[in-house]
């Protein structure tokens, strides 16, 4: 009989799920209770001064447990998904080499398919082509785009939301650098070394949607109540900000509820306006955000106000005999 090799590399846990699923809190649990370190996977996370809006960790929290990709760019500051992968693996090899377990949390799906899996290695993004189709968009508008993507790539068109400017127009300029569309470079992808980890991979999401949408506006509230607005503000008196000839292309000022909290500073809506904007932005995060994770055929799902145990168990079941307690 055929004995399969032992598996020793070492583990990580990867915690996906849409926003305000409650990853934050049960991967500051598991950390210290396996003696573990987080990496966060969260777009808007690495940027410095989006504190409020991004439901960053709190000062306790960080104490609490080593956070790693936390405040590593200025909101003016390129940081792409390769940059990500790259600093990531070197972060939990560092865990792993300190005995630690490297917790895996956040939301951003190109973020765990960059360190799991690779990036294709598709053309570099250039200036000419990307103004002429905002031009295109200007004067045709974003959905005669997607519909023209439709065409070209119905995969691609599929993945990507109608109103979503920036992959459509990546997904274009890719088309019209290479003539291969983008589904076709991500299919052959990279031949890129194995990750030295044996993953978890969990999916945190309220079985009702309309738990998660509650969940959504309170945490929005909440993140007004606690002066978001003036975070937003704060961010607008940045020197390099006020230069910039296009604030609200940047990154990190599309994170979902920027945009909107600048839009409104700038007299674009009432407060009640800006909050309903503001909060049907995200849920259509989440509504992004699961789609993406549906995708992802090797992870498993879980209510976490209501599976706690089953939560339990899986970890419990994944970990070596040596790590359960």
């Amino acid at each position: 009989m055929t004995v399969e090799p032992l598996d020793h590399r070492p583990v990580a846990i990867a915690l996906m799920g849409p926003t305000a699923s409650g990853k934050t809190a049960l991967a500051l649990d598991w950390a210290e209770r396996l003696g573990g370190e987080i990496v966060s996977v969260d777009s808007a996370l690495v940027y410095r001064g989006l504190d409020i809006g991004s439901a960053k960790p709190t000062a306790s929290e960080l104490q609490r447990v080593p956070h790693h990709l936390v405040d590593v760019r200025d909101p003016w500051q390129p940081f792409s998904a390769a940059d990500f992968a790259q600093q990531a693996r070197v972060a939990m090899e560092g865990i792993a080499a300190r005995g630690r377990v490297p917790v895996l949390a956040g939301g951003t799906g190109l973020y765990f398919h960059a360190l799991l899996r690779g990036l294709s290695p598709m053309p570099e993004a250039d200036p000419a082509t990307r103004a002429q189709l905002e031009a295109e968009a200007a004067e045709r508008g974003w959905a005669a785009l997607h519909a023209e993507l439709t065409v070209l790539d119905p995969e691609a068109a599929r993945r990507i939301h109608a109103t979503d400017a920036q992959r459509i127009q990546r997904a274009l300029e890719v088309h019209r650098l290479s003539g291969r569309t983008i589904t076709e470079w991500r299919r052959e992808g990279l031949m890129v070394p194995r990750l030295p980890f044996r993953v978890l991979k969990l999916v945190l999401a309220p079985a009702d949607r309309a738990v998660l949408h509650a969940r959504i506006e309170q945490r929005f509230d909440a993140m007004l109540a606690a002066g978001f607005l003036d975070e937003v503000r704060a961010l607008r008196s940045l020197p390099r900000l006020q230069v910039h000839p296009a604030p609200l292309e940047l990154p990190a000022l599309r994170a979902v509820g920027y945009r909107q909290a600048w839009e409104y500073l700038d007299g674009g809506s009432s407060a009640a306006e800006f909050r309903d904007r503001g909060i049907f932005a995200t849920r259509q995060l989440a509504k992004r955000q699961l789609t993406w994770l549906r995708g992802e055929l090797d992870a498993r799902w879980f209510d976490p106000a209501t599976q706690r145990e089953g939560l339990e168990r899986a970890l419990a079941m994944f970990l070596p005999p040596s790590m359960r307690r």
